[in-house]
C-alpha cells in the first residue's frame, strides 16, 4: 500500500501531531520537501510532504490562507509546520489552522529537536519499502502468471491468475474483435463498448495502445503480437503501481499464446491455399467448384477474386523462417474472408470471397495503401476468369491510390481519374477555352453537356432545358462556330464530352 500522511503520522521517532486538516489524512505521500519561501507550490510536483519553519510567512489571516490554497492546488500531500522557543513559531497560528481544515490539508507539526532531515529519511525509508514489497508482490504474481500460460489450457488460465491476482477484469480478441477469451467480465459487451477504442488502437499497430471512460468501467487496451498484429487485449477497471508493472509481463505471454494459435493454424492455412489453388483451374467443373467450396464450409453462390500487390521491401532475409510480408497479409485477409480463401504467391495476395463480402472495407483494414483489383463476380467454376481480371486491374490501381474493381474497369471516370489534375485542366482548356471566353454566363456549355448526354436529342435537350428547339440547335451551331468542331461528326463530340468530364474529374 502507498505511504499516506497517516502512515507519517504514526511514526514514533518523528514526534509528528497533527494539527488541522484532518480530512485529508489519506493523501499519498510521495516526497518531502524543506523550504521557507513564500510561495513553493512552483517548485511541487504532487504528493510532497512540505516542511518550513514558516520563517517567512506573512502575519495576516489572508497571507496564511492563500499560502495553504497555493500548496493544497500544488498537490502537496501535506504542511508540517516547526515548533519550538528558538523557531518563529511556538503554536499554530490559527488562520494557518483554519485554511488548512477549510481544504482539508493535513497540517502537523514537528518539535525543534525532529530535524528536516529525519522526515526525510523517514519517507524516502517508506517509499522504498513499499517500492520493495510491490516488486516481490509483482515478482511472485509474475510466476504465477507465467505457469499459468504453460498450461494446457493456457489463455484461459492466464486470463484467471491474472484476475485473481490484480482483480482487473480482462478480455482477450483476435484482429477482428472477436472474442477470444474472458476473466470477470462479459466479453461480448466490453467489446462492443470498447470498439472505438481498439479502432483507434488498430490503427497504430503494434506501436500504440488506448484507453478510456466506458459504461463498463474505465478501460485500457493494448494490442499483442510479436512482429504482426495479432489482437488485443482489454483490461478493465482502474489500474494500480502493481498492475502498470504486471501488464507488460500479460502483453508479452499473451503475445506468445497467439503466435502459437496463429502457428497452429498453419495445417489449416495449407489447406485452404491448396483448395484457393485449385478453385482457380482453368478446366474446372460446377460440380467439382462445388465440392472445393463446401470443404471450406461456403455455399456454391457467386465469388469475387482479389489480387492485392504487396512489395517486397519489408521481407525478411532468405533463411530466417520468417513468413513474407505477402504470406502475413494473406493470413491476415485469410482471417476475415468466410472460408479463408487467401494465399501468397511471390508478391501478390490472391483470395477469393462471396459475392455480398464488402472487399473494398476488407482491404482498406488488412491491406491499406496496397494496389489491389477487385474481379467481377462469377459462378465459382470461374473463379481463375475472376482472377484475371483482378490481376489486370493492377496498374490502375497502383496509379489511382486505391483498389479497383472490374464495374469501373471500362469507365471513363476511372481512366480520367488516372490523369493529373493539371494535365486534365490542360487539355479541357484546350477544347473549351473559346467556349469559355463567349459563355461567362455558362449557358452554352450547359446547353453542350445536355445535348451530349442526350445522345443529341434536340427533342429531349429542349425539354430538360425549358428551351425553344430551335434556341437549342442555334446555341449547339454557335458551339461548333466557337470551338472548331463539327457537331455531326462523332469524333468532335467524343472530345468536347470527354473535355467536360475531364473538367469534372480535375474539380474545376
Amino acid at each position: 500500500m502507498p505511504l499516506t500522511v497517516r502512515d507519517l503520522l504514526a511514526i514514533p521517532a518523528l514526534r509528528l501531531q497533527l494539527a488541522a486538516g484532518a480530512a485529508g489524512l489519506g493523501r499519498t505521500v510521495e516526497a518531502a520537501h524543506a523550504s521557507e519561501a513564500t510561495d513553493p507550490s512552483a517548485w511541487l510536483e504532487g504528493g510532497e510532504v512540505v516542511m518550513t519553519t514558516g520563517l517567512l510567512l506573512g502575519p495576516g489571516s489572508d497571507d496564511l490562507a492563500a499560502f495553504i490554497g497555493d500548496l493544497d492546488r500544488a498537490g502537496a500531500a501535506a504542511l508540517v509546520l516547526g515548533l519550538g522557543p528558538s523557531l518563529p513559531h511556538q503554536q499554530v497560528p490559527p488562520a494557518l489552522a483554519r485554511a488548512a481544515d477549510r481544504h482539508g490539508l493535513p497540517l502537523v507539526t514537528v518539535p525543534e529537536r525532529t530535524s528536516p532531515a529525519a522526515v526525510t529519511k523517514a519517507v524516502f525509508d517508506a517509499r522504498s519499502a513499499e517500492e520493495r514489497r510491490l516488486l516481490e508482490r509483482t515478482l511472485r504474481t509474475q510466476r504465477r502468471l507465467t505457469a499459468a500460460a504453460a498450461s494446457p489450457d493456457g489463455l484461459a488460465d492466464l486470463l484467471t491468475a491474472w484476475y485473481r491476482a490484480t482483480g482487473l477484469a480482462v478480455v482477450v480478441c483476435d484482429v477482428l474483435a472477436r472474442p477470444l477469451g474472458a476473466a470477470g467480465a462479459d466479453a461480448a459487451e466490453v467489446l462492443a463498448d470498447a470498439a472505438t477504442v481498439l479502432d483507434a488502437v488498430a490503427l497504430r499497430g503494434l506501436r500504440g495502445s488506448g484507453g478510456g471512460e466506458l459504461p463498463s468501467g474505465p478501460v485500457h487496451a493494448q494490442p499483442l503480437g510479436a512482429a504482426r498484429l495479432r489482437g488485443f487485449v482489454v483490461l478493465v477497471g482502474a489500474s494500480t503501481a502493481e498492475t502498470r508493472l504486471l501488464g507488460s509481463v500479460l502483453v508479452s505471454l499473451l503475445s506468445v499464446e497467439l503466435e502459437r494459435r496463429h502457428l497452429a493454424e498453419e495445417p489449416r492455412r495449407r489447406h485452404r491455399t491448396t483448395v484457393l489453388s485449385r478453385l482457380f483451374a482453368a478446366d474446372l467443373s460446377a460440380s467439382r467448384a462445388t465440392a472445393l467450396l463446401s470443404s471450406v464450409n461456403l455455399s456454391a453462390g457467386p465469388l469475387r477474386a482479389l489480387a492485392v500487390h504487396v512489395a517486397a521491401r519489408a521481407d525478411p532475409p532468405p533463411g530466417t523462417g520468417r513468413p513474407s510480408e505477402a504470406a502475413e497479409t494473406a493470413a491476415d485477409l485469410a482471417l476475415a474472408i468466410p472460408g479463408g480463401l487467401a494465399r501468397a504467391v511471390g508478391t501478390t495476395v490472391e483470395a477469393v470471397v462471396p459475392e455480398g463480402t464488402d472487399a473494398l472495407a476488407l482491404l482498406a483494414r488488412f491491406a491499406p495503401g496496397r494496389p489491389a483489383g477487385i474481379g467481377p463476380a462469377v459462378a465459382p467454376q470461374h473463379a481463375a476468369l475472376s482472377l484475371r481480371q483482378a490481376h489486370a486491374l493492377l496498374p490502375a490501381s497502383t496509379q489511382a491510390g486505391r483498389p479497383v474493381t472490374a464495374a469501373e474497369a471500362g469507365s471513363v471516370r476511372l481512366l480520367l481519374s488516372l490523369g493529373s489534375p493539371a494535365l486534365l485542366a490542360a487539355f479541357a482548356d484546350t477544347a473549351l477555352a473559346a467556349l469559355d471566353a463567349a459563355d461567362p454566363d455558362h449557358e452554352l456549355t450547359e446547353t453542350l453537356r445536355v445535348w451530349l448526354e442526350t445522345n443529341g436529342s434536340w427533342a429531349e435537350t429542349s425539354a430538360l432545358l425549358g428551351l425553344h428547339r430551335h434556341t437549342v440547335q442555334n446555341r449547339i451551331a454557335k458551339i461548333g462556330r466557337l470551338t472548331g468542331r463539327h457537331m455531326d461528326r462523332a469524333e468532335d463530340r467524343i472530345d468536347l464530352w470527354l473535355a467536360l468530364r475531364a473538367r469534372e474529374a480535375a474539380g474545376s
